[in-house]
């Protein structure tokens, strides 16, 4: 602000911080485990099942009500309404029910007095089991036809006529792991019970409403008489948007019985071992081609671990299907989906939500084109873009805001693709150890929630006397800077500053039937019904405003000096006490639905999309060819967040997703034994990504030309999910490098996470061709 302006900029395309960055980091910003204690509290943890899928024969927990501190023990016939914390499908126990159907799930609740008592009692329980096999990989599940739903397929044109008449037919596959969300707060709820059998729950979750659903069907109440009340959480990634549920519905389910305040803090080994992670995928593909590069047609073949459970694996896996053709454009395309049922912890949502695993497939068929072409991949990759003429998606919606071709090419110009190619080659020519590789991918991502009646939001604005302003909305804060960004949003509408706004707990007894904070839309949903909700008290005081100084209504201005109303300028606050004084209702909610979406999963055709989010990153890797060490050198990243709503919080939210898919492409391996038992259950042997891994080259810009023609808040674009799709780069640039290792011996057969030892077996295996 300066002498000349003094009066600040609008609220919105500004880089605020984030609403509790100084509570982040004097570390006073208050989580679940933060609050203080009621009296009586009791701690709650599960028994889990140490084996896998076994038969429940008995259960002893004689051991377990006598232990120190334990006040009560509750088993699945204990529950008085309906087991089940599931999302949709119904078939997810709170407390395991005559079967154990994989390793870690909970068999009994324990009550205690402290936290150490109750997890030390719940060690105690003596199942007596009767051991069933078990389906734990992939393979083991295609082998015995296992199968949460029916194989579900996605096509366009004739794939078989197409890849028949192709000049060029190759076919290859790729594996990728699953990954841990790692949040740095674990999963936490808080019950406390209230008058006439209600309860009040803190949870740590993105769903609060779902909370709020399964909570009343588990105790045998209705919605009405449980309100769920989320302030921030501590990370979640999709790992707290069903993953919540268990937790919470167990302090409730013991504050309900008890009559006491329960909080359940889990552990973070039971935390790892008993909540789903990323699926993970196997791809093959068969796909034709000309000399160019270009596809003529291709079928795909996915094949995912989804786990015991249904969870929200139909929808992810549908995901992936939608991102299987990231920014290419697939002439005849079939894509079959094969979502495989093992015994073993319920795989879940997770940042991308199964686009992350479409996108690299689709990356891995173009690096293979070009090692077969001997092209270079960023040609092939541009020869198979989305453009006129070739505009429609395998599921039958036309893309009609194609920015990928501009932006990849102003990436690649700003980042001196060309030379730096240039440079790899000829350092590999002469380095006989370590071999460098470099890759530019794009990314297309979808938003909106694929099930379509979850497109809605809404949101409850109430300015004071004062004229300061409490806003809620349905939204949950994970970090992500969703409250900030509503925040600016209500600002603007009144043109007052930022700090007069009071964004206050999400809860379910403010904003009722809300959608998870998910699929990248918080700030679309609720932004927007924040902004319908400010907008009408807006119209209230332009109203009252004519009336009380004789000026059409077009005469009144909200200015950053006040509200102008013809020759009057009157602040902000003395209006809002005028109004007030004249009895005008200054509460109001929003309401949102997003338009021009409908998908019928049937045939899977349809728009499920609003719009598509673009991005492009170019990464320089370095690997060591004894030891399969790899490092990532360089990262230029350029990414199209329309008109950014914040985009000092936008390029937060880019970096740190790109570098979170990184870890999944490179570092997090998740191991598990015969059983389906989790062998990498603490950051003791789980990798997440260092300060150290993170490339000293990081240049993240956001595209300045950046546009969004669908009608969005400020025609801003979502940006939490697709940033981690940039990290695919990261895994062409390895590919490239261990190709490097043996010239002209083809593709090298890199599966993902590209650990040392898997860098290390594709060298030798391509040297060995």
């Amino acid at each position: 602000m300066s002498e000349a302006d003094p009066h600040p900029p609008g609220a919105v395309h500004q880089s605020l911080r984030h609403d509790s960055a100084e509570l982040h980091v004097a570390g006073t910003a208050l989580y679940v485990d933060d609050l203080a204690e009621p009296p009586g509290l009791l701690n709650c943890a599960f028994g889990h099942a140490i084996d896998g899928h076994a038969r429940i024969v008995s259960l002893d927990l004689d051991a377990v009500r006598a232990a120190p501190g334990v006040v009560a023990v509750y088993t699945a016939a204990d529950i008085p309404g309906v087991n089940d914390v599931s999302p949709v499908a119904g078939d997810d126990r709170l407390l395991a029910e005559g079967v154990i159907l994989y390793p870690g799930q909970p068999l009994f609740l324990v009550a205690a007095t402290s936290t150490r008592a109750a997890r030390a009692a719940a060690r105690l329980g003596k199942p007596a089991l009767e051991p069933l096999p078990a389906l734990v990989s992939i393979a083991d599940a295609a082998a015995a036809d296992s199968r949460i739903e029916p194989d579900q397929v996605m096509h366009r044109g004739d794939a078989d006529v197409a890849l028949a008449a192709a000049p060029h037919r190759i076919t290859g596959r790729i594996e990728m792991g699953g990954q841990e969300h790692f949040y740095l707060e674990g999963q936490a709820a808080l019950a406390t019970p209230g008058e006439q059998g209600e309860i009040h729950v803190l949870s740590s979750t993105q769903h609060p409403s779902e909370i709020q659903h399964l909570v009343a069907k588990l105790l045998g109440l209705s919605h009405a008489e449980v309100m769920v009340e989320v302030r921030r959480m501590g990370g979640a990634f999709g790992g707290k948007e069903t993953q919540a549920a268990a937790f919470a519905a167990a302090a409730a389910l013991v504050a309900a019985k008890t009559g006491r305040p329960a909080k359940f803090r889990a552990d973070r080994d039971d935390d790892m071992a008993a909540t789903g992670k990323r699926h993970e995928f196997e791809i093959g593909y068969d796909v034709g081609f000309d000399g160019e590069g270009q596809i003529a047609g291709i079928r795909l073949d996915f094949a995912s671990r989804c786990g015991a459970t249904a969870d929200l694996s139909p929808a992810i896996n549908d995901r992936a299907m939608f991102h299987a053709d990231n920014c290419y454009f697939l002439p005849a395309v079939e894509i079959v989906s094969r979502r495989l049922k093992t015994h073993t912890v319920s795989n879940t949502a997770f940042r991308g939500f199964g686009g992350p695993q479409g996108m690299l497939g689709i990356e891995r068929v173009m690096d293979a084109i070009a090692a077969h072409l001997g092209a270079d991949p960023l040609a092939v990759r541009r020869a198979n873009l989305y453009g006129p003429g070739r505009d429609l998606t395998p599921y039958h919606m036309r893309v009609e805001d194609n920015v990928a071709p501009e932006l990849i090419a102003e990436l690649a110009e700003r980042a001196d693709y060309d030379r730096r190619r240039a440079e790899v080659a000829a350092f590999n020519a002469a380095s006989p150890v370590v071999k460098k590789g470099l890759a530019l991918t794009p990314v297309k991502f979808g938003i909106s929630f694929t099930t379509t009646h979850l497109n809605q939001a809404g949101a409850l604005v109430l300015v004071y006397a004062d004229g300061s302003i409490h806003l809620n909305h349905g939204g949950t804060e994970m970090g992500q800077g969703l409250h900030t960004k509503i925040a600016q949003i209500v600002a603007d509408v009144f043109a007052v500053p930022v700090d007069m706004v009071k964004v206050s707990a999400t809860r379910t007894d403010k904003v009722p039937n809300t959608s998870a904070t998910a699929a990248s839309s918080g700030a679309d949903l609720n932004g927007m019904a924040a902004f319908n909700a400010a907008t009408t008290i807006r119209d209230r005081l332009i109203a009252f405003a004519a009336g009380k100084f004789g000026v059409a209504p077009d005469d009144i201005r909200f200015t950053r000096g006040g509200v102008v109303a013809g020759d009057e300028v009157v602040p902000f606050a003395t209006l809002c006490r005028m109004a007030h004084l004249g009895r005008i209702s200054l509460a109001s909610t929003g309401f949102y639905a997003t338009p021009d979406i409908h998908y019928d999963r049937t045939s899977h055709s349809g728009r499920p999309f609003l719009y598509f989010a673009y991005g492009a990153a170019l990464s320089e890797v370095a690997i060591d060819t004894l030891t399969g060490e790899h490092r990532v050198l360089a990262v230029d990243i350029l990414h199209d967040v329309g008109r950014s709503l914040n985009p000092g919080i936008d390029l937060g939210q880019i970096e740190g997703g790109f570098i979170q898919g990184m870890g999944w492409l490179t570092t997090e391996e998740l191991v598990y034994d015969d059983r389906g038992r989790l062998l990498t259950h603490a950051p003791s042997t789980y990798k997440i990504p260092t300060a150290n891994d993170r490339p000293r080259h990081m240049q993240v810009a956001i595209w300045e030309r950046g546009r969004n023609a669908a009608p969005t808040i400020h025609r801003s674009k979502a940006v939490g999910e697709p940033p981690f799709m940039l990290a695919i780069s990261v895994f062409s640039a390895l590919t490239e490098a261990v190709a490097a290792a043996a010239p002209g011996k083809g593709l090298p057969g890199l599966d993902a996470p590209a650990t040392p030892e898997r860098i290390l077996a594709a060298v030798r295996e391509l040297r060995a061709r």
